[in-house]
C-alpha cells in the first residue's frame, strides 16, 4: 500500500486528511511538526509521498521541502504543499523550491486526488 506523510500542526485539518487519503486508499501517517517528520527521514523511513502545511512552528513546510531537495536520496519523493494561504508568492517559492503541486485549506478530495496524482506523475510513479 502507498505510504503517504502528513506533516501539519493542525490535528483536525490532519485528521481530515488522513480520512480523505483513506477513502483513496492510501496508508498515512501523521507528524505534527516538521522536526519529527525529518527525523524519522533520517532514520531510514520513507514515505511515497509527503504532504507539507507551510505554516509551522519552529520549522516551516517550506524549509522541510528545502531539506528534503537538498538531499540526493530523497530528491525524487513527491511533495505537496498545503496552505491556508493562496499567495501567489507563496506559491511560486514553493514550486521554484521542488514542490510538487499546493493546495489549499481547506481541500476537497478530488482535489487532493488531482495534486496527488500529479505529484505521481511527475516522478514517473504512476
Amino acid at each position: 500500500m502507498t505510504k503517504i506523510w502528513i506533516v501539519d500542526d493542525d490535528d483536525e485539518m490532519a485528521y481530515a486528511i488522513r480520512l480523505m487519503l483513506t477513502v483513496l486508499d492510501y496508508e498515512t501517517r501523521h507528524f505534527l511538526t516538521a522536526r519529527q517528520a525529518a527525523q524519522e527521514l533520517m532514520d531510514g523511513e520513507t514515505p511515497q509521498l509527503l504532504i507539507l502545511d507551510i505554516n509551522m512552528p519552529e520549522v516551516t513546510g517550506i524549509m522541510l521541502l528545502e531539506f528534503v531537495r537538498h538531499r540526493p536520496e530523497w530528491v525524487d519523493l513527491p511533495i505537496i504543499m498545503l496552505s491556508s494561504e493562496a499567495a501567489d508568492v507563496q506559491i511560486i517559492e514553493a514550486l521554484k523550491l521542488g514542490a510538487d503541486a499546493y493546495v489549499t485549506k481547506p481541500v476537497s478530495l478530488d482535489e487532493l486526488d488531482a495534486a496527488i496524482q500529479t505529484a505521481f506523475k511527475n516522478h514517473g510513479k504512476m
